[in-house]
């Protein structure tokens, strides 16, 4: 079934298909209510979207399938096209699938399941472990900060839950794979990670979608909770095409001793406006975002990263990296926030973009603040074009122009490359290789 256009019948029509607690529904509806308030955000790119026109919610298949045959075929034919169930034999402890608004495809392997781990997709977090749900849901990204974290409020659907134990390790990444197959198709997934005291994960999440005439959107929210001592590993991958909108706001908050690791690669997407963010609210606690945002024609890239320190001794570093080709626009929009209660706290903020034609444009637009005298914040941004000198060295040794230009753009990106697992890294390279 289909529902387009955003009106409280569409959002009842919804949570009844879902069948929903009622608090959930009285939720969707104050969302929405808030969504038709809100304005557009008051800076970043000019958002030109038909909300009219989306379709909020969409579905093939009624049921959630742990083996892949049993997937329909429109959606496993896509999926073995991006190489998703070899991926899962090779490397994966777990893996969840979503084509439009809900997951059909989930499977992690038995260990998981013994050491006690969750991971599902949000709809059924809903319904087996709604305490925790309730505990974790809406608690650090609000439905009523900006207008599309409240469109998503009103319209999730799908996402990831995960629940790492304490004392909990696990051997190889979980990965969730978000697809949107459909012209004027709207995804709003929901994603919940809490990594309990001690505990260690990596999840990945990769994101594509087929160019149309039309345009897309994407609003998701993503809310991680990285408990004393634990770590959570982030890493992203989109490349959706470019008529989507991306439009995500995700969060972390890193107790005592955590770490939070955002590995971010922005590479498609008609206007993207991401800006992962760590709030360090323990002693210790640390929160490091690296990215990377390519911005190509008829491309916006508004993209960076967000640190708050409120406790003692803690630390973030971001890592940036740009490039503009083509007529594309690659922003930095950043925030280190150090109040007066973080003493002895340090934050690295390091800026570089390349741009590669005279069409193309960058800005770096960062916002630092600090409230004590112990701490420290260091920032650096340059922007520069491809080194002739060393263009003309490659080429000196045989290289053609196009091969020396990427091998130099590879060495740019390489400090963001060498975070990634060897297949996302091939996958990266394959992407870019399109751009120039």
């Amino acid at each position: 079934m289909k529902k387009i256009g955003l009106t409280k019948e569409t959002i009842k029509e919804i949570s009844k298909i879902k069948g929903e607690p009622k608090w959930m529904l009285d939720f969707r509806l104050k969302s929405l209510e808030k969504f038709l308030e809100l304005n557009n955000p008051d800076f970043g790119p000019e958002l030109k979207i038909d909300f009219n026109d989306i379709n909020y919610y969409k579905r093939i298949d009624n049921k959630i399938h742990d083996n892949w045959q049993d997937v329909p075929n429109e959606a496993r034919n896509t999926f073995n096209e991006i190489g998703l169930p070899d991926a899962e034999k090779k490397y994966l402890a777990g893996i969840g699938a979503q084509f439009e608004s809900e997951v059909i495809y989930h499977n992690m392997l038995k260990e998981l399941v013994d050491k006690n781990v969750i991971f599902c997709d949000t709809d059924t977090a809903l319904k087996k472990y709604p305490e925790l749900f309730q505990e974790y849901f809406n608690n650090l990204v609000k439905y009523d900060e900006n207008k599309y974290t409240a469109l998503n409020g009103a319209v999730w659907s799908g996402g990831t839950f995960i629940y790492i134990p304490p004392n909990t390790t696990l051997d190889r990444p979980l990965q969730s794979y978000f697809r949107i197959n459909s012209k004027n198709m709207g995804q709003f997934e929901r994603t919940i990670i809490i990594v309990d005291e001690n505990s260690d994960l990596h999840y990945m999440e990769g994101c594509t979608a087929p160019t149309y005439t039309s345009d897309s959107l994407h609003a998701a929210v993503v809310e991680i909770y990285v408990k004393k001592n634990a770590k959570c590993r982030y890493t992203t991958i989109q490349n959706w095409s470019s008529d989507v909108y991306n439009l995500v706001t995700k969060r972390a908050t890193v107790d005592s001793g955590g770490l939070m690791e955002w590995i971010d690669g922005n590479i498609g997407s008609k206007v993207n406006m991401k800006y992962p963010s760590c709030i360090l609210t323990g002693e210790y606690a640390k929160g490091n975002c690296i990215s990377i945002a390519v911005a190509g024609e008829n491309q916006i890239q508004d993209t960076g990263a967000k640190m708050i320190h409120l406790a003692p001794n803690t630390t973030s570093n971001i890592i940036s990296k740009s490039i503009a080709c083509n007529g594309g626009n690659a922003t930095y929009r950043g925030t280190v926030n150090i109040v007066s209660s973080a003493t002895n706290s340090k934050s690295t903020v390091k800026c570089d973009t390349i741009i590669l034609d005279k069409n193309s444009k960058s800005d770096t637009i960062p916002q630092n603040k600090i409230a004590n005298t112990s701490s420290i914040i260091e920032h650096e941004a340059t922007v520069s074009k491809i080194d002739e000198e060393k263009l003309f060295y490659l080429m000196s040794r045989g290289l053609t122009e196009d091969k020396a230009r990427e091998l130099l753009i590879m060495g740019f990106i390489d400090r963001f490359r060498e975070e990634l697992p060897m297949e996302y890294a091939v996958e990266l390279n394959a992407l870019l290789k399109n751009y120039f």
